[in-house]
């Protein structure tokens, strides 16, 4: 279709920053090509998308950022924010996202006025509480990536800790009281109606269970950069490696990967190294002493990114262990170095891993889950020539992940999502 004038509202958008500041500088960069994008961003992204503006002036030519104006009520990246997120008062964060909001679409209006619009399109948070408001624009609307409707599941809880358990069992019932009564997204959704994109199938099937709209899966994140030319090779005699990589909060739920190793045959002899740290560092350092497997296990704590990816392409097999995410990018990394991942068969992994590229685990309690990792593990390194299979596949697997096939869906969504807003004027 010929070129759009779109209105993005991407809060998290940042081309030096990973997580979602990083996936939102992605889905604009790739759509650019596509279309021309206007996005209300946060003001504390401007420095630096300016530089990498700076440094890639072609994609000026197709893409505008508008600031919505700092108040002292708004999010900054400051050590008082930092702390509000990391303590019991992090529900206040989304009072002020929501206060951001309301202050962007003031923007989205005036821009509105002055560049006549074919589309708006609300892209990053991800989370379906906060569709924003450019739903109320008399243009084409869409929304998403979506997620953030899945419950974690209920029998794993306890296994959290007592913090853990009760952060995630509020979180669940919040989330269904949310998608029961929250008036937003009930309004969002009926407006975006042929322009819905569900992060996972999981949140596809969410959706249409609580809001009856059908929508497209895209995964939410894209690869990155650098994708390995090979994949390692384990050689004869040597210890299977294993990597695991993530924030050391409950739900990463790394317990459930140590109690498995441990029920491994001692004839799979292994190492694991483990990436991150948060809150639960210690205690999981703890447990692994208490099974006896500490010497196995190398703690490196938060490294560079380029080093976090040299570490897990040496190894053979990455293990998630999730218990609650969209997908996780550490997933789209290990396959881009040719390492085979293992993790639970539900949430964005059901989507990504399949049969040619890794080993999904059915999640149905702690104690099948333990055993089956454990069985899935001993199965690679039992057959090399079986972990290689998945590990060329996991090479083949990445590709279908690039920003230019996100890029492609996105326009015929769009096509979608004008076709049907002219259906609706039509019929009126």
């Amino acid at each position: 279709m010929e070129r759009l004038k779109v209105l993005v509202c991407a809060y998290a958008c940042n081309p030096f920053r990973g997580s979602e500041e990083g996936v939102g500088w992605g889905w604009v960069r790739a759509i650019s090509e596509y279309h021309d994008l206007f996005i209300i961003t946060a003001e504390f992204h401007r420095t630096d998308i300016e530089k990498a503006l700076s440094e890639e002036p072609r994609l000026s030519g197709h893409i505008k950022f508008f600031y919505v104006p700092h108040r002292p009520w708004h999010y900054a990246p400051t050590r008082g924010w930092a702390f509000i997120e990391s303590s019991v008062l992090k529900p206040v964060m989304n009072y002020a996202y929501r206060a951001w909001q309301r202050d962007a679409y003031k923007l989205a209006n005036r821009l509105h006025v002055e560049n006549k619009f074919d589309l708006a399109h609300q892209l990053t948070y991800v989370g379906f509480r906060f569709p924003g408001h450019l739903w109320k624009l008399n243009i084409p609307f869409v929304w998403g990536p979506i997620g953030g409707l899945e419950n974690t599941p209920w029998k794993f809880l306890p296994g959290l800790g007592l913090s853990g358990c009760i952060y995630y069992a509020g979180r669940n019932v919040i989330n269904s009281f949310h998608k029961r009564f929250l008036s937003g997204p009930k309004l969002a959704f009926r407006k975006a109606r042929g322009g819905v994109i569900a992060a996972t199938e999981g949140i596809r099937k969410e959706i249409r269970s609580w809001y009856g709209e059908e929508g497209e899966v895209i995964c939410e994140i894209g690869p990155p950069s650098a994708i390995a030319e090979k994949y390692s090779v384990r050689a004869a005699g040597e210890p299977l490696k294993l990597s695991w990589s993530g924030q050391h909060l409950p739900g990463k739920a790394l317990p459930l990967l140590l109690r498995a190793l441990k029920g491994l045959p001692e004839d799979v002899i292994w190492q694991l190294d483990i990436l991150g740290e948060g809150p639960c560092t210690r205690r999981w350092q703890r447990l692994a002493s208490r099974l006896g497997i500490h010497e196995e296990c190398r703690w490196h704590g938060r490294v560079e990114r380029s080093e976090a990816i040299e570490i897990v392409h040496r190894s053979h097999i990455f293990v998630i262990t999730s218990l609650k995410d969209l997908t996780s990018t550490v997933l789209l990394e290990a396959l881009s170095q040719g390492v085979p991942v293992i993790c639970p068969d539900h949430c964005g992994f059901s989507n990504v891993v399949t049969e040619e590229c890794g080993i999904r685990v059915p999640l149905k309690s702690p104690r099948q889950f333990e055993h089956d990792l454990a069985i899935a593990i001993k199965k690679l390194a039992d057959n090399e020539e079986k972990r290689r299979h998945l590990a060329k596949g996991a090479l083949q697997r990445i590709l279908d992940f690039s920003w230019e096939k996100k890029a492609e869906l996105v326009d015929m969504i769009y096509e979608k999502a004008v076709s049907k807003y002219q259906e609706a004027l039509s019929v009126k």
